[in-house]
């Protein structure tokens, strides 16, 4: 009997935020991979063992995921992720990855998950709390109402026509364009919130766009609410 592959989200920060179901899993099983080099390193790592202390005694499979927009480059470690896990698979042990926010929303683990999946392994999502909805609920205020639309964007791809749109907007992964997001977000007068590290030791707090740092880390999100400031 082969092993199955669960992509297991463990929500943005705050180890208290772990599903009942995360939990679980990693207690009941050996084999726990991390987006990484060196698993103990690793942001999920250290999020999810202050809830699961068991899991310092974990066998811990190390897949390297470099930060890049390279598709060839991307392609390269996303097979070998995949054929890492398959050995594991094919020997008839569970693989439990870990993965931050909810393995549904640009999450690495989907690249691995598919490529199982057309191997003909069981793999199974199991979603955690998304860093969008932690933010809303730890600035203490609501995504959408009413008939409102909701959009999720990659920041650092399309801030024109995101803050263009109707609605909510929430921007992600803006990395090395954080500066030039905010001077938009400036220039429209937007009325935005941003978190760094949302749930975690070093959580910051932004409540404007004249307040966002132009070198934010990489876990940082915006809500971007209908209106303009005051």
């Amino acid at each position: 009997m082969t092993g199955i592959l669960y992509g297991l989200g463990i929500g943005p920060g705050d180890p208290e935020l772990l599903t009942l179901k995360a939990v679980r899993l990693i207690k009941e099983n050996q084999l726990i991979a991390f987006p990484g080099e060196t698993p103990t390193e690793t942001v999920a790592y250290q999020i999810a063992v202050q809830a699961v202390p068991e899991l310092a005694q974990k066998e811990l499979l190390a897949l390297p995921m470099p930060m890049t927009k390279n598709p060839e480059v991307l392609e390269a470690n996303h097979t070998h992720a995949a054929d890492q896990v398959e050995e594991h698979l094919k020997a008839g042990r569970n693989v439990v990855f870990l993965t931050l926010g909810d393995p549904t929303v640009y999450s690495t683990y989907l690249y691995v998950h598919k490529k199982i999946l057309e191997r003909g392994y069981q793999a199974e999502i199991v979603s955690g709390i998304t860093s969008f909805c932690a933010v809303a609920a730890r600035m203490n205020m609501g995504l959408v109402e009413k008939s409102e639309p909701l959009h999720v964007i990659p920041a650092s791809y399309q801030i024109d026509e995101a803050l263009a749109m109707s609605g909510t907007k929430v921007l992600m992964k803006a990395g090395k364009k954080m500066g030039e997001v905010k001077e938009k977000l400036k220039a429209t007068g937007a009325q935005a919130v941003m978190i760094e590290n949302c749930g975690m030791p070093e959580e910051h707090i932004y409540r404007n766009a004249d307040e966002i740092p132009e070198n934010a880390g990489y876990y940082s999100l915006i809500i971007v609410k209908e209106g303009t400031e005051k």
